[in-house]
């Protein structure tokens, strides 16, 4: 059995750990209620956006622009990640499960760009040797629109050049304080097999009533989908850096709330363990006195 002295300085040590979690919880507490109203508030609009934007190609007939029309390669897809983690640990399993997404997915590292938004995530990703193009780590602290726009602009750049054929969005869905939902989505280019359920579901809109008009574009095509299509990116991009904010904070409150029990609980085991040894002590030393006085006597 160790002794009181090492028992009492474990104590304080757990003490002190305990001490910092339940602070790190009381800020993720804060800031979760700050970001957790972001999200809500920006959620319809981002939902919206991407509705529109397919309802467009839905009523569009032999849609062709670069940034919407599957390459026809011989070899291997090239792809970009847009991977969205966030700069501190303690998050529990966060971070390990956005970037499963990327490092266990059908993501060839010779093949995969990865455009990191979080120190974590690219810290992961590089280990298991993917190209990393850029650090926009800072974006995690208080991400704005222009962050998304910003970070868009690169990938829509890259895409045009040709170093990428297609992108992809890795990051958590914020469902509700305690669930939060690893997710990968493909922002481009949209697939034939997308297009077709695009169309289905509008022509069965139109079966129900609805108008199924034919697309119009003013004044042609590829201009008005050359503006439409980087804000329908950079919204998706600004929706979910809100949504991986109020995910990280919730997962990092849950982590700190759940040390903090540990620590309670191993608190009261150690306060167990040093009265035990606390009474075997003051048991041996009344043992030693009352052998000592019959020996005298």
């Amino acid at each position: 059995m160790a002794s009181m002295r090492d028992i009492k300085r474990r104590k304080a040590s757990i003490q002190s750990t305990s001490q910092i979690t339940k602070a790190m919880k009381l800020v993720s507490t804060v800031k979760l209620q700050h970001a957790k109203g972001r999200a809500e508030e920006t959620k319809p609009y981002f939902d919206k956006m991407y509705e529109t934007v397919s309802g467009m190609l839905a009523k569009s007939q032999n849609v062709d622009h670069p940034l919407l029309t599957e390459r026809k390669t011989d070899g291997p897809k090239k792809k970009g990640v847009i991977l969205i983690s966030s700069n501190r640990g303690l998050a529990g399993g966060y971070n390990s499960n956005v970037v499963k997404l990327v490092t266990q997915g059908d993501f060839p590292v010779e093949h995969t760009v990865v455009f990191p938004v979080g120190r974590k995530g690219m810290e992961a990703v590089q280990r298991f040797g993917f190209t990393c193009q850029g650090d926009y780590s800072e974006v995690m602290n208080n991400p704005l629109f222009g962050d998304a726009v910003s970070i868009g602009k690169t990938v829509v750049s890259a895409m045009e050049s040709g170093e990428i054929d297609e992108v992809y969005l890795a990051y958590t869905v914020f469902k509700n304080t305690v669930t939060h939902i690893p997710t990968l989505i493909k922002m481009l280019p949209f697939s034939e097999e997308d297009i077709q359920e695009m169309t289905r579901e509008g022509d069965a809109a139109a079966e129900k009533g609805s108008a199924h008009a034919l697309m119009n574009y003013e004044p042609d095509e590829s201009e008005a989908l050359g503006y439409i299509i980087p804000m329908y990116m950079n919204s998706l991009i600004f929706g979910a850096l809100v949504e991986a904010v109020a995910s990280e904070n919730g997962a990092r409150m849950q982590a700190m709330d759940s040390a903090t029990s540990n620590a309670e609980e191993m608190i009261d085991t150690l306060s167990l363990q040093y009265n035990r040894a606390r009474q075997s002590a003051i048991t041996q030393e009344l043992t030693e006195i009352v052998a000592g006085a019959s020996a005298i006597e």
